[in-house]
């Protein structure tokens, strides 16, 4: 099994930055692809980034493109999402998620991923 806690969220004004973290730990996890995926109330659960195991490559959704940074500490045990100029409609359930593999497949699709985090809430308001 995988665990995965979310953690960094919060309230911040329009134009502001959160950094988002997932640790990551359990006896099915060594190196995995995790991605992070947001969902606003009565909307789908969307993509906003992906990391493959050890950080040979990202993926970022085009509607944070520019503004999320996605990044993995050397231990592979956890994985940040930097996120800048932030807009209100940014507001949403921060999900963190993780793939059996170390390489992504299908980096955007939620049925790609196995394990997933209880969430962390993001807000912008002013």
């Amino acid at each position: 099994q995988v665990q995965l806690v979310e953690s960094g969220g919060g309230s911040v004004q329009p134009g502001g930055s959160l950094r988002l973290v997932c640790r990551a730990s359990g006896s099915g996890y060594s190196r995995n692809c995790i991605g992070w995926f947001r969902q606003a109330p009565g909307k789908e659960r969307e993509a906003v980034a992906a990391i493959w195991s050890g950080g040979s490559a990202t993926y970022v959704d085009s509607s944070v493109e520019g503004r999320a940074t996605i990044s993995q500490d050397d231990a592979k045990t956890t994985v940040y999402l930097q996120l800048n100029s932030l807009k209100p409609e940014d507001t949403a359930m921060y999900y963190c998620a993780a793939q059996r593999g170390e390489w992504c497949v299908g980096p955007g699709r939620r049925n790609g991923y196995n394990y997933w985090g209880q969430g962390t809430q993001v807000t912008v308001s002013s």
